[in-house]
Formats: C-alpha cells, structure tokens, sequence
C-alpha cells in the first residue's frame, strides 16, 4: 500500500471499510472508498481480451478514482471526540468484465457520477503496434478520448493544473507518480504563455476530436470560415485517428454548415464506410446528411443472412473473410439501435469462424 499526499492508494477490493487518513494542516479526514485492484484490469486484458496491457494503466485508474470527485460531509463521534469526515469519490471503477449492455469491444475501467463509461477499446484486427484507445462508452458506440493511456493522463495533468485546482491537482499528481513527471511537470502551462488551454493541449499533447471540434466551432464563431473548413479536411487525415470515422462525420457537417451540400453528402457516405460505432453520434444523423434512406441497413441485414453468405462465398470471398465481415455488418446494425447484447453470440461465432478464438472468447465473455 503506498500512502502520501491525503489519499490511500490500492486497497484490496476485499476491504469493507474506507480507509482513514488525517489531513495535514486540516482537522478533517479524507477518505476513498475502497475499489476493486488494477490487477483486475490487467489479468483481463492478458487472460480474456488477449492483448497487451497498457503500461501505465494502474496510474490512469487511480487517477479516474479521483478526477471530478464529489465530497460527502458526515460527523464521527469517537468516545468524547467528535470528528468532520470529508469522503470524497471521484468515478467508479468498474470490472473488466462488466460488459452488460455495452459494446462488445469495450473493456470498462470506471463510470462517472453521470453514468458515462471509460473503457479501453479492443480493437479485433488492430494493426501491429496500435495501443489500445481510451473511449467513452454511448449507446450508439464509442468516442474517442485519447489514442492511449499515457496521452489521457498528460490531458488530465495539464487541464488539473491549468485550472489551478490545488488539492485535487495534488491528488491527481501524486496518483500519477513517476510516469506524471515524465509527461507533464506541473507548471509548464503557466510557464509555455500559451493563453489558451485547447491551443496548449494540440500542440504539446497531442490530437483530441473534441478539441479539434472546439476549434473549428471557434474559427466560425470568429467568422474565419476558411480556417474552419481548412481544420475541419486536416481533422479527417487517415493517420490521425485511424479507424475513427467521428473526423468524417463533423467534417460533412462542417461542409453542410457552408452550404457545400454535395460535398457533404460525400462526407458522409466516406464516413459510413467506416464502423458505425465509432460515428460519434446516431447512425440517422449521418445517413440523413448522406441522403440514404434505410436501403444500407437494408444491405447490411442481407449480408448477414444465410443467402447473403453464400452469395459471397460464391463469388470466391474466403471463409474466414466473409465470416469477419459478417461480425462487422453485425456490430454496425447493432449500433443502430444501441442493442449489443443480442447479437454478442452470433458475433462471436463469426470470429471463431474467422480463426480468432481469442477474440470470439472476449466478446462473449460477461461476468
């Protein structure tokens, strides 16, 4: 157990009661409620999801434990004393396997006081040497928070300390420990005269899609419509979040925003070729910038069917790559709805009929 800094840090999920700590320069005690190990996380990752753990994953959840923590007051009386106890409880960590309802793909890490999940994302054909992204878990899909671990705690670190939000800046820098002064020493906003935080954030941590949405919206409202159009084409370059298709979304939106209707229509559909889940918003939206009715959700349900599988397989598609298209029309079409537990099984099987029984184990897996 390590101890520092008014906060107590890796409890075994066992322990039934929070732990106690007095609070240097304040008669108060600070407590956090006791939650289940990143050990947890890890052996998922290895065991079930058979990837590669994030290095600094522990750190990140220790930090989500905290960031945007809400303070209940309680008095204790002990014998003739009596005592002010401050618990605060930032996001819930949550079990890896607690995939009910979520998109199959998802690896849960914590939900916030709002009920909005932080999940790793296990892609099931990720390229080589590709980390698993940090997303927000929505009905419809995900959106991306950040490319990696490692990039999600140096935004956490710099947003905490451009807020000058001392005690729990003090938390959150303690729960970062090593890796935190590696990506970010405290100070460095006020220090780089950069006035503006997004400013800061693109050009010393790296590329976030809402940032990058923020600026766009902030070259329209200063009525810089070339620089708007200009960020919004740069938002959808492949390398920059590859797999994603939210940047094709908000740039057809952009360009429907400037009256460019068909190059919006364009957008659109480019997006659609992308997973649905990762759209960033409903299926519908997109589809009606696209000026498609139901006839590619129609196309999708044919190509999922037993007739739709063996017309492919006619045309000389290999097995193994008809059966992972199937997984992705299937994944798509749940999206639509937001209903992912339906299909889990059938997804699996396809992965399974694909060689990728890691995948297909993962998938299926709830606790």
């Amino acid at each position: 157990m390590k101890v520092g800094g008014g906060v107590v840090y890796g409890a075994p999920r066992a322990t039934a009661l929070p732990k106690l700590l007095l609070d240097r320069g304040r008669n108060r005690l600070r407590c956090f409620a006791s939650s289940r190990s990143s050990h947890d996380h890890v052996s998922f990752i290895k065991d079930v999801a058979a990837s590669h753990p994030p290095e600094h994953l522990s750190h990140l959840l220790k930090m989500l434990k905290i960031r945007g923590g809400s303070v209940l007051k309680r008095l204790i009386i002990h014998g003739n004393r009596s005592y002010i106890f401050y618990c605060v409880s930032g996001d819930t960590i949550m079990s890896p396997g607690d995939k009910q309802g979520l998109i199959p793909l998802a690896i849960p890490l914590a939900r916030n006081s709002s009920g909005a999940v932080t999940a790793l994302l296990r892609w099931p054909t990720a390229p080589p040497g590709m980390e698993m992204p940090v997303v927000e878990v929505k009905k419809h899909g995900v959106w991306l928070l950040a490319k990696n671990v490692d990039q999600l705690i140096h935004r956490i670190l710099v947003e905490v300390d451009a807020k000058n939000a001392s005690e729990d800046g003090d938390e959150l820098f303690h729960a970062s420990a090593d890796v935190g002064e590696k990506l970010y020493k405290r100070g460095d906003f006020a220090k780089s005269q950069i006035s503006n935080l997004d400013v800061y954030l693109l050009k010393q941590v790296g590329l976030f899609p809402d940032v990058l949405e923020r600026k766009v919206m902030r070259h329209f409202e200063e009525g810089d419509q070339v620089s708007a159009l200009v960020t919004g084409e740069f938002y959808t370059k492949k390398e920059h979040f590859p797999g994603f298709a939210r940047p094709f979304v908000f740039n057809a939106e952009v360009l429907l925003k400037v009256g460019r209707t068909v190059e919006a229509k364009d957008a659109a559909r480019g997006a659609l070729k992308s997973p649905w889940w990762t759209l960033g918003c409903k299926y519908e939206e997109v589809a009606n910038i696209a000026q498609w009715e139901d006839e590619q959700i129609e196309y999708f349900k044919e190509k999922v069917s037993a007739e739709g599988r063996q017309e492919d397989l006619k045309k000389g598609k290999a097995p193994a790559q008809v059966a992972l298209d199937e997984a992705a029309f299937l994944l798509d079409l749940a999206s639509v709805e937001g209903t992912w537990d339906e299909p889990v099984e059938r997804i699996a099987e396809c992965y399974k009929e694909a060689g990728l029984n890691d995948v297909a184990r993962f998938v299926q897996y709830r606790e």
